[in-house]
C-alpha cells in the first residue's frame, strides 16, 4: 500500500484543479479581447482606408505628422489613465501609423496610374 499523500501534495491535488478552471477562465476572457481587438483594428481600418482615398483624390500627402503627435501623445494620456505603459501603447500606435500610411501611399498610386 503506498504512503499516504504530503500535506503539500493533497493541497496541490485540491488546489490544481481550481487553477486549471481558473487558468481556463482567464485565457478565454484573453481570446475574447484578442477577436475583439481584431474586429476594432479591422473597422479602424476600414476607415482610414477610405481616409486614403479621400486624401489620393484630393491630391492630399498621405501622411499628416503633426496630427499623427497629437494622436500619439493622445493615446499616451488615455495609456496611463488606464494603467497601461505608455510607452508601449506610442510603440503600438506608431507600428499602426505605418501601416496606415503604407496604405495611403498605396492608394495615391492607384489614384495617379
Amino acid at each position: 500500500m503506498p504512503p499516504p499523500p504530503s500535506r503539500c501534495q493533497a493541497f496541490r491535488e485540491r488546489e490544481e484543479p481550481r487553477m486549471d478552471d481558473q487558468l481556463s477562465r482567464y485565457r478565454q476572457s484573453i481570446d475574447n479581447i484578442d477577436a475583439a481587438l481584431v474586429y476594432m483594428l479591422a473597422e479602424r481600418f476600414k476607415v482610414t482606408k477610405a481616409v486614403g482615398e479621400l486624401k489620393a483624390r484630393d491630391g492630399l500627402p498621405p501622411a499628416d505628422p503633426g496630427r499623427e503627435e497629437r494622436q500619439i501623445e493622445r493615446l499616451r494620456s488615455l495609456a496611463r489613465d488606464a494603467d497601461l505603459d505608455p510607452e508601449f501603447s506610442e510603440k503600438f500606435l506608431r507600428f499602426i501609423i505605418e501601416e496606415v500610411i503604407r496604405h495611403h501611399q498605396k492608394a495615391k498610386r492607384e489614384q495617379s496610374a
